[in-house]
């Protein structure tokens, strides 16, 4: 994380905590997977439904499913005719976020789609009111490229994890996953289609909205 970890935890103690819900869903997910740590958690979940409900957003895309922690937090965001589609290959992790989705009242508004997101992408209409990316980072100048045409002319794209631990500002770190975010945030800056904020929330959030 880019904050310390003291100062984070006293933001989330002043911040307005989620359902109980999301308290088991954080237990399982580091219980049941190797990598826990790529749950977006209160913080990025509660901006996240934030951002939702600022843009008034009924369509939301979302590559990287994972335990459902960030789906859920959007979906309950949405009004009763809005919809998520959220993409994942993890046939076990998909199964859990669909469970919590059930129980937490909402998974009637969102569609499970599992195999490669680029395909995904590939078959999908219209446009989108908010986009977030959190899903392999090889990938992510694909996954911007392949979705910003289906954005909408007023919505938000958001890139998680684009300060990679601070380790995109070492000039000595050239891990295939740092390179590939660098990348994707310096074609962003130079992308005289779109204007951006990078934000030092949780692990680095790269908001984009068309120009």
């Amino acid at each position: 994380m880019i904050v310390e970890e003291r100062v984070e935890q006293y933001a989330e103690e002043h911040s307005s905590p989620q359902a109980e819900l999301f308290q088991r869903l954080a237990a399982e997910t580091h219980e049941k997977t190797t990598a826990p740590q790529m749950m977006v958690g209160l913080l990025e979940g509660r901006f996240l439904a934030t951002l939702v409900r600022s843009l008034r957003a009924k369509r939301v895309l979302e590559l990287g499913t994972f335990t459902g922690y960030s789906s859920i937090s959007m979906a309950e965001a949405l009004p009763p005719e809005g919809r998520l589609i959220t993409c994942d290959v993890n046939d076990e992790t998909t199964a859990i976020a669909r469970r919590y989705a059930e129980e937490a009242g909402v998974v009637d508004r969102i569609e499970y789609r599992t195999g490669p997101a680029l395909d995904t992408i590939a078959q999908l209409d219209g446009e989108f009111d908010l986009v977030f990316i959190d899903a392999d980072k090889p990938n992510y100048l694909n996954y911007y490229e392949a979705t910003l045409p289906k954005l909408a002319a007023n919505g938000l794209m958001i890139l998680d994890n684009t300060l990679w631990s601070g380790r995109v500002a070492d000039p000595d770190d050239n891990d295939e996953n740092t390179r590939a975010i660098r990348e994707v945030n310096d074609h962003i800056s130079g992308d005289a289609r779109v204007e951006n904020v990078l934000l030092t929330v949780r692990d680095g959030m790269n908001l984009v909205w068309r120009v």
